[in-house]
């Protein structure tokens, strides 16, 4: 039995969700369930009734939490009854073999964890689209999202599943969690989901948000703050610059340091590529001036 565990809030794409995973675990010829974990208030019930093979769970918050995601991740997978949980979002939506390309490395090949990916829909390239290329090629990768993983559930149990702590973050966090209990995270670039990114706001949105997941991350996991500056620079650098820009008084040609980083991308949208890291720098010290962020230091 393998188990798609989808969570929601509101997102209508969810309807298209539904359809395409349904449609692709009928395609791979194995058991399934698909789980959503609804937490609309029953904003998405026309939805729940268009889809009455999908056991639909009403998620009802935590008062004083706005963001519910590790809640109804672990909430999906206690109600899970399949032997292999799978992961995948709201508004995501499966190519050809997503499904089975996803659980042939647990299935065949003794695999725990396998992060397939997730990509902007053809002709709407972004940032993350770069990375997802990048990660294709990777047999393992350091970390991962849910927006396209499987796992055995014996995995989830022996980390526990998702810390509840965190608003954003929560899914990179248990793939190091994963890895620090001797699991691989093994790398399908061939299944395949889409989502669209957004517009040029909302992505800025998302990185400002990411920023302080990651700041968090590291603020957690201090043993991976030593690989810090080679694996992701532009968490110490923006958040640098920022921090540095009153200079711009006494050293007029401060922000012309800007211009390395937008020669290196010139080919990516320099302009868009720079917005987007200092976006995220400043989420990074938003979350660094919290209480939370100045204790764990």
């Amino acid at each position: 039995m393998i188990s798609i565990v989808i969570i929601s809030k509101d997102e209508p794409a969810l309807d298209s969700t539904l359809g395409g995973v349904t449609r692709a675990a009928e395609a791979a010829g194995l058991p399934y369930e698909i789980v959503v974990v609804d937490a609309s208030r029953g904003r998405l019930d026309a939805i729940a009734a268009a889809h009455p093979r999908v056991r639909w769970l009403p998620f009802t918050p935590p008062p004083g939490v706005p963001v519910t995601i590790p809640h109804q991740r672990n909430a999906g997978v206690r109600a899970a009854e399949g032997e292999i949980v799978v992961f995948t979002d709201a508004g995501c939506l499966p190519q050809d073999g997503w499904l089975r390309h996803l659980v042939t490395p647990i299935l065949d090949e003794g695999e725990t964890v396998v992060s397939g990916l997730v990509t902007g829909p053809e002709g709407h390239g972004s940032l993350y689209d770069a990375d997802a290329r990048r990660r294709a090629g990777a047999r393992y990768l350091h970390e991962c999202g849910t927006g396209n993983l499987a796992v055995r559930r014996e995995v989830l149990d022996q980390v526990a599943g998702f810390d509840e702590t965190f608003g954003y973050g929560s899914d990179v966090d248990f793939s190091w969690r994963v890895q620090d209990a001797g699991h691989r995270i093994r790398s399908a670039g061939n299944a395949v989901v889409t989502h669209d990114w957004g517009d040029h706001r909302r992505q800025l949105r998302r990185s400002y948000v990411y920023g302080k997941a990651r700041a968090r991350l590291y603020l957690k996991h201090r043993g991976r703050r030593a690989d810090l500056l080679r694996r992701e620079p532009m968490v110490v650098v923006y958040p640098l610059f920022l921090l540095g820009l009153p200079l711009t008084l006494w050293f007029p040609l401060y922000p012309a340091l800007l211009l390395v980083p937008a020669w290196r991308n010139r080919h990516n949208g320099p302009i868009r590529v720079l917005a987007d890291h200092l976006v995220y720098g400043a989420g990074v010290l938003a979350e660094l001036a919290t209480p939370r962020g100045r204790a764990g230091r």
